[in-house]
């Protein structure tokens, strides 16, 4: 049976992220992730003919991000009509699930280069866009199977049932989701993000002409500000808008290609996929799979957690931070080093390739090798990948 190939990261880019309703709410998602893919291509000075397919992460796939929105995104980026695309849906990790996809046709072969990331308006395309209508998403067998009724099992219910099982403390969750934001801060002053974020032309509505700064991070939050906070989902509950992640608007895009794809375009390989793997768990506890997603990838491509430089894990909701520290053992100060989902959004179909972008960027900075990055997603999936910086 021959090898596989190699997949790496040849160039890594994102938008701003912008809070609903703000400043890229002008943008539509195509547009939006046709200006980063735009923005990619003129780091990279590749020849756009060379790109082989376009795979996009997007969870709302309706009204505006209907109708294959990578393949619109391809022709608003001016890019050749010969190129295709293609749009994946696994939940918050499609983004991620988008690049797995891109390097898994690589290794296997059957493409050299290929264009994967993800985009989201959730301030054009309202969270449950997709499930309005006479019937709900989940068919008899599953509401007999989990004793679900006429309701959408939300994912703020699932994050205090996660917080619950790990006896995670209001205080901690929100000391978690103070240092997200501090992070962030921190990041954005020390000029951090700047390498990664290509600015975005907006439609110049009420806002500014152009947008080079993420816009959700909350730099004057206190631990008090947050404590002050009234839970969402229960009355009694720890889950509150200040220790979950930001609806928000964005998009991300990365180019990866093989050994030879690499030296054809005259680019350095910057980073290689180690390994990349997905799981299931309870779909109604849902957010708990990073923990078996991380012990698997770890056994499975037999690195060792000490031996992690950097952590990127999507932080949907402080609990599921939380539960994932308690039950890794990871060292705090290697994860989420610049902030997380909870500072800076969540724009659902981008945040998978938001995240690597960040991590590869970060391994760069630092001069760290491995970098590990997991996110839950809706259903009860979770993905984790191993990426391993080059010299």
């Amino acid at each position: 049976m021959p090898s596989l190939n190699e997949a790496f990261i040849v160039e890594a880019v994102r938008t701003p992220i912008g809070r609903r309703n703000g400043a890229l709410s002008d943008v539509h998602p195509a547009d939006l992730a046709g200006q980063v893919m735009r923005g990619l291509l003129d780091r990279t000075q590749i020849e756009p003919e060379l790109i082989e397919d376009v795979i996009l992460g997007c969870v709302l796939q309706v009204g505006e991000q209907a109708l294959n929105v990578a393949r619109s995104a391809v022709l608003c980026a001016g890019l050749p009509e010969t190129i295709p695309g293609v749009t994946v849906d696994r939940q918050c990790g499609s983004g991620q699930q988008a690049i797995h996809f891109a390097a898994q046709a690589v290794m296997a072969g059957t493409s050299d280069v290929i264009l994967a990331g993800g985009t989201e308006s959730m301030s054009r395309v309202p969270m449950f866009s997709n499930v309005k209508g006479p019937g709900l998403p989940y068919g008899e067998g599953f509401r007999e199977r989990y004793a679900v009724e006429g309701e959408v099992v939300h994912q703020g219910n699932s994050a205090e049932r996660i917080a619950e099982k790990w006896g995670l403390a209001r205080q901690q969750l929100d000391e978690l989701s103070l240092r997200s934001n501090q992070l962030a801060a921190r990041a954005r002053e020390e000029g951090r993000f700047e390498r990664e974020i290509v600015e975005i032309a907006t439609a110049n509505g009420d806002g500014p002409e152009t947008v080079s700064q993420d816009e959700c991070i909350r730099a004057d939050t206190s631990l008090a500000a947050l404590s002050a906070l009234k839970p969402v989902f229960e009355d009694d509950g720890v889950v509150t808008a200040g220790n979950a992640s930001q609806i928000s608007d964005g998009a991300a895009a990365m180019l990866l290609a093989s050994r030879e794809g690499a030296l054809r375009l005259g680019l350095r390989p910057r980073a290689r996929i180690v390994g990349m793997t997905v799981v299931a768990t309870d779909p109604i506890l849902m957010l708990s799979g990073p923990i078996p997603a991380t012990a698997k990838i770890l056994q499975r491509t037999g690195i060792d957690l000490a031996e992690i430089d950097l952590f990127e894990v999507n932080e949907a909701f402080a609990s599921v931070l939380g539960a994932w520290l308690d039950e890794t053992g990871a060292d705090l100060d290697k994860v989420n080093v610049n902030g997380g989902a909870i500072a800076l959004g969540h724009p659902l179909g981008a945040s998978g390739a938001r995240l690597m972008v960040t991590l590869l960027h970060e391994l760069e900075r630092t001069g760290g090798r491995y970098g590990l990055q997991t996110m839950c997603e809706g259903g009860g999936t979770a993905q984790a990948t191993i990426i391993e910086r080059l010299d």
